[in-house]
Order: C-alpha cells, then structure tokens, then sequence
C-alpha cells in the first residue's frame, strides 16, 4: 500500500469501528503548546492534579512516548445519551459517566484498529492511548481537523458537538495528514457566562482547580466551603459548559450499548443518592467511571451539595 492508502484503510477500518470522526497529524514536538503549558502549571491552575506535572516532555512530544512514532491518529467516539438523566429532582453525575467505563471499551476498539492495520499492511509498530498518558489529547484532534479548542478548552466538532471520548493512536507509518479546521467560537461566551465556579478564567483558559469536575473527582480532600451552593446539584463531573454550547445542539445519540446507562440510575432520587448504601454503589457503578470517585468520595458530594 502506498501513503494515500494506508491512510484511507486506517480512516476506514476506524468508521467500522464505531468512531465517528478520525484525523491524522504528523507525530513532532509541539512547540506552540510548550510554552502555554508551561504557563498553566506555573500559575497552579492543576490544582492538586499534580500527575500533570509530570512527563513534561513526553506531553509534547509523541516520539517520545514510542519511538520511531511518525503519525498520531486522533478519533473522537460519541457519547451523548438518548436521555439526560440530569434534573432538578436528582442529583447530576456527567453523561460520559452514565455506561461502563470508556477507558476499556475504547482501548479495546483501538487494539482491534491497530491489529487490522498490522494484518493489512504488514509490520507496524504503534501504542494506543485512551486518556491514559501523558499526551496533549485535544491538540492532537484540533491539529488533525476534528475541530477546534473552545472557549471551554474542550474540543469541538461543527457536525456533534463536545461530546466526544478522543483516543490516540500512534503508528510508525508515513501517512496523509490532515489540516486543522477554523475556530467557529465566535463571540460567543455562554460558556463563560454559565459557570458556577468561574473556572473558565477567560476565553480559552479553564482553571482547573475551580472546576466541579475537579472537585467532585480529583479532590480527594474536603471541597472548600468558599464553593458550597455553587454546584448546582452536580456530584460527579460536570457538564454545564457543554449543555449550554450552541454547537452541541447538533449532539445526537450514541450507538454504543456499553455507554447505555445502568437501568437503576434514571429512577435514583435525592433521598435515595443520600441513602446510597455501599452495595448499591457497587451494583449500580460495577463497571463505571463513577468508582474513580469511590465510595466515600461520592458520598463525601452528596453531603456537601445537600448541606
């Protein structure tokens, strides 16, 4: 196969897959990202997140993570539910939560990927990543044209929207490479505008530390009073920055029955998350990205939106 059609089977192979989008960008070191990064960390905007200080090298550069890696292939997998199970009379954990973990379903589809292209075109050496290692996910999609960075920072796509799981692959194959698409933000701010934590400090910035997702998942102290009131009833992630984005009215559901939410989950009232006993946690979340917060951690949320 020459470089047009190695290209065209990866971009293929990946739609069989369920992706729905799939770009390709030439692996070298991010040289404009340096700087920003470095920025951010600086100005403690991780938080508590400290893992992100680490490997900085290794986020900008993807042949440092394999070496000999000559293309990053960026896909974007929907996860937007046929149902909203956020509302007023529940509590609020993010759609990407809903199903079972997307880090093993993924991974999985990414594996299959890379073992077809190893079967088709021969002796190919490649790493799958599904938020997993230190690599700049969202660049990636944005410089491959799956869209562009918002004022949220998250990556968004004119045809679907945010909601989105991205995965990496890289290969040690020469590939065609895709150009980055526009920025179509505009002078839009309800992103901004809509934040109860004022986490998105400015168009393009988000501090992580102020945001509900931090709180609810990555803290594993206690949340800080100075937030109490402001979460609007989310215990796990957050996803108001993206309900409110105009480009996720073009958001349709997802075709993956792993994402489906557990049947219990739609029927839990407050007083039955207040009630939450640690075996229905494990019943209800066996399989989901909810565990990340544990059991104490989600309890330690539900107290501190209903006090």
């Amino acid at each position: 196969m020459n470089r047009t059609e190695r290209t065209f089977f990866i971009k293929n192979t990946a739609q069989e897959l369920g992706f729905d989008f799939c770009g390709i960008a030439k692996a070298e070191f991010l040289s404009e990202e340096a700087p920003r990064l470095e920025r951010w960390l600086n100005q403690g905007k991780q938080g508590k997140m400290h893992y992100l200080e680490n490997y900085f090298d290794l986020r900008l550069d993807p042949t440092k993570l394999m070496e000999g890696a000559k293309s990053v292939v960026t896909l974007l997998y929907n996860y937007y539910p046929e149902v909203d199970l956020a509302s007023e009379c529940s509590y609020k954990i993010a759609k990407y939560a809903y199903g079972q973990d997307y880090h093993f379903i993924i991974k999985k589809k990414l594996r299959l990927l890379l073992n077809n292209v190893q079967d088709e075109i021969g002796e190919v050496a490649g790493r799958a990543f599904v938020d997993s290692a230190p690599i700049l996910e969202r660049v990636w999609a944005k410089k491959s044209g799956l869209g562009w960075i918002g004022k949220n920072s998250l990556l968004l796509n004119k045809q679907q929207g945010s909601f989105f799981f991205i995965a990496v692959l890289l290969l040690d194959l020469e590939l065609e490479y895709d150009q980055p698409v526009a920025d179509h933000c505009g002078t839009c701010t309800r992103c901004l505008d809509a934040c109860p934590t004022d986490a998105i400090v400015e168009p393009y910035i988000v501090d992580g530390s102020k945001c509900i997702s931090y709180f609810t998942i990555e803290l594993k102290e206690e949340i800080p009073q100075e937030v109490r009131g402001k979460f609007d009833d989310w215990i796990f992630g957050c996803d108001i920055c993206q309900d409110v984005c105009p480009w996720n009215r073009h958001a349709h559901p997802h075709q993956e029955p792993d994402f489906a939410s557990h049947p219990d989950l739609a029927d839990m009232t407050k007083a039955d998350w207040q009630e939450l006993t640690e075996d229905v946690f494990r019943k209800v979340f066996k399989k989901s990205a909810v565990k990340r917060a544990k059991f104490t951690g989600l309890k330690r949320n539900i107290k501190f939106v209903s006090t």
